[in-house]
C-alpha cells in the first residue's frame, strides 16, 4: 500500500492507493485557517498542517485499518512557494508566508530587476515566489530573519516532521526564485543575492526518489513496520500532473481550481520570462515543464457566488448546457492580481459594458468566460514560449460545470478531454510517488493517463464570436492599468 499527501490551502487530504493504482480510500483534516492581517497578506500557523495531517490520517486509518498498516511509501504534495523558516531547533519563527501572498512586490520588482534572476532561474520573480518573502522579512522582520536556520516549502515542513530530515525535490523548489532550473541545483549567487547561504536550503531530490524515512514513533503510532519510505513528491501542480499522467512531452491539462492552471509538460527546458510563463523542474528527472498560472479561477465565481447570494452550482445552471455567444459584458477576473501574462499584482477586477439589460445570468455567462479569456491568455503566452498544444484534460472543481467547459473549449479553440471517473489530483499523483520511491518502479509506466470519458469540443459557430470577444478582452487590460 502507498500513502499520498496532499498540503492544500485549505486543508490535507490523505490518500490510499494498492500496487495496482486503485484507490482504497481517501479522508481530509480539518480546514486550515488563513490569517489576513493586513491588505495582500496571506500566512498560516505550520501546527496546523500537522494537526490536519494527524487527523486525515486518523480518519483514513479508521476505515481501512488492515490496508493502512502495510503502507511501504508515502508521497508529499503541497501548496508552493511557501515561506516555512525555522532555527536551528526546527522550531518555527514566524507563520508561514503564503503562495498568495502579495506583500513582497517591490522586493520582487527589486530581485527582477537583478539579470541573473531570470537567467538562471527562467522566471520573473514574482510577488507569491519565496525569494523576494525572504528579503521582506529581512527588511521589516530582522531579528526573525537573523534567527533563520532552514528556509523549508510547505510540504518539506511536513517531511521534518515525518522523517526529521531537511530535503526537498525539483518541482517544489524551482518556485523558490534561487533554483538554477536548468541544472537542477541551488545558485549559491541567487541566494547571497537575498543574503542567504545554501547551508540553510534543504538537500535536493527527484521527486520520484527516496527523501527519508518514516520516523519510528510515528511508524509505531500509526502501526506501521519499519522502513516506510517518503519520495521527493513534488509541488501541487506537478503532482496533479503526475496523477493525471501528463509527464511527457505534449501532455497537458487545464486545471479550475481555486486559481486557474494551464499545464504542460516539457522534454527539454524552455524559458522564456517575459511571458510569464512559469518553466519548471517536474517531479521526474530529466522533465520540465511549463505553466500559465491565473489567481483567480473559481475563486471568481466563488466572489460572484457571495455578492449575489447565490451558489455557484445555481448560477452556472441557470446557464443551462447551450454555450451562448458572448454577451457586451467584460469580465475581467483580476480580484487578486495576476500572474500570467501580466505580472501585476496590483491590478483588480472589473465588470464592464453594463447594460440595463444585464441581468444575473448575463454577469454570470461574462465572469466564466473572463477566466476562459485569461487561460486562453496563457495559451497564447505557452505559445511564445515554444509550447504548441492539440488538446488538453480539464480537471479540478470549476471543471463539473459542461457550459465553463464548452466555454473554455470554444476560447482556447481546442478539444477538452474529460477523465473517466476517479480521484487523479495531487493525492494520487504523491501516492504514485511514493510507490515509486519505495519500489524503484520505472516512472513512466507508472504515471499513465487516465482514460478519457469524454471529449468537449469547441463550438464551430462560435469560434468567431469568442475570438472578436476575446480580443475585446485583451485591450481592456492596458486600458484599466491606465487608469490606476
Amino acid at each position: 500500500m502507498y500513502l499520498g499527501i496532499d498540503l492544500g490551502t485549505s486543508g490535507v487530504k490523505a490518500m490510499l492507493i494498492d500496487a495496482d493504482q486503485t484507490v482504497v480510500g481517501s479522508a481530509s483534516g480539518r480546514e486550515v485557517e488563513t490569517a489576513r492581517l493586513h491588505a495582500g497578506w496571506s500566512e498560516q500557523d505550520p501546527a496546523d498542517w500537522i494537526r490536519a495531517t494527524e487527523e486525515a490520517i486518523a480518519s483514513l486509518r479508521a476505515a481501512h485499518p488492515a490496508e493502512f498498516s502495510a503502507v511501504r511509501g508515502i508521497g508529499l504534495s503541497g501548496h508552493m512557494h511557501g515561506a516555512t523558516l525555522t532555527d536551528a531547533d526546527d522550531r518555527v519563527l514566524r507563520p508561514c508566508i503564503m503562495w498568495n501572498d502579495t506583500r513582497s512586490h517591490k522586493e520582487a520588482a527589486a530581485l527582477d530587476a537583478d539579470p541573473r534572476f531570470r537567467k538562471i532561474t527562467g522566471n520573473i520573480v514574482f510577488p507569491g515566489f519565496t525569494a523576494p518573502k525572504l528579503a521582506w522579512v529581512k527588511n521589516n522582520e530582522p531579528d526573525v530573519f537573523a534567527k533563520v536556520r532552514w528556509v523549508l516549502l510547505p510540504k518539506d515542513y511536513l517531511r521534518l516532521w515525518l522523517t526529521g530530515e531537511h530535503l526537498s525535490e525539483m518541482s517544489d523548489s524551482a518556485g523558490t526564485s534561487w533554483l538554477d532550473t536548468g541544472a537542477r541545483r541551488w545558485s549559491a549567487e541567487l541566494l547571497a543575492a537575498t543574503d542567504l547561504e545554501e547551508r540553510q536550503m534543504p538537500g535536493l531530490v527527484e521527486g520520484t526518489e527516496p527523501a527519508g524515512m518514516l520516523r519510528p514513533e510515528l511508524a509505531a503510532k500509526w502501526g506501521l513496520g519499519e522502513g516506510v519510505v517518503v519520495a521527493g513528491g513534488a509541488g501541487d501542480n506537478a503532482a496533479s500532473a503526475c496523477g493525471m499522467g501528463t509527464v511527457r512531452e505534449g501532455a497537458a491539462f487545464v486545471s479550475l481550481g481555486t486559481s486557474g492552471v494551464l499545464f504542460a509538460a516539457n522534454a527539454s527546458y524552455l524559458p522564456n520570462p517575459e511571458s510569464a510563463v512559469h518553466a519548471f523542474c517536474h517531479a521526474l528527472p530529466n522533465t520540465w515543464h511549463q505553466m500559465g498560472v491565473i489567481l483567480s479561477a473559481t475563486d471568481a465565481l466563488n466572489w460572484h457566488s457571495r455578492v449575489t447570494g447565490a451558489s455557484a452550482a445555481d448560477l452556472t445552471q441557470e446557464l443551462g448546457e447551450v454555450l451562448k455567444a458572448p454577451s457586451s459584458v467584460t469580465f475581467l477576473p483580476y480580484l487578486s492580481g495576476e500572474r500570467t501574462p501580466h505580472n501585476d499584482a496590483a491590478i483588480r477586477g472589473a465588470l464592464l459594458g453594463l447594460g440595463h439589460e444585464s441581468g444575473r445570468p448575463v454577469l454570470t455567462q461574462a465572469v466564466l468566460e473572463g477566466v476562459s479569456f485569461a487561460l486562453r491568455d496563457n495559451l497564447e503566452a505557452l505559445k511564445s514560449a515554444g509550447t504548441r498544444l492539440s488538446r488538453v484534460t480539464a480537471i479540478g472543481g470549476g471543471s463539473r460545470s459542461r457550459y465553463w467547459l464548452k466555454s473554455i473549449a470554444t476560447a482556447l479553440n481546442l478539444p477538452v478531454d474529460l477523465p473517466a471517473d476517479g480521484d487523479f489530483g495531487a493525492a494520487f499523483g504523491a501516492a504514485r510517488l511514493g510507490l515509486i520511491a519505495a519500489t524503484g518502479a520505472n516512472p513512466t509506466e507508472v504515471l499513465t493517463a487516465p482514460a478519457t470519458a469524454e471529449t468537449i469540443e469547441p463550438e464551430a459557430a462560435l469560434t468567431a464570436a469568442y475570438e472578436d470577444a476575446y480580443q475585446r478582452y485583451r485591450r481592456l487590460y492596458p486600458a484599466i492599468r491606465a487608469a490606476y
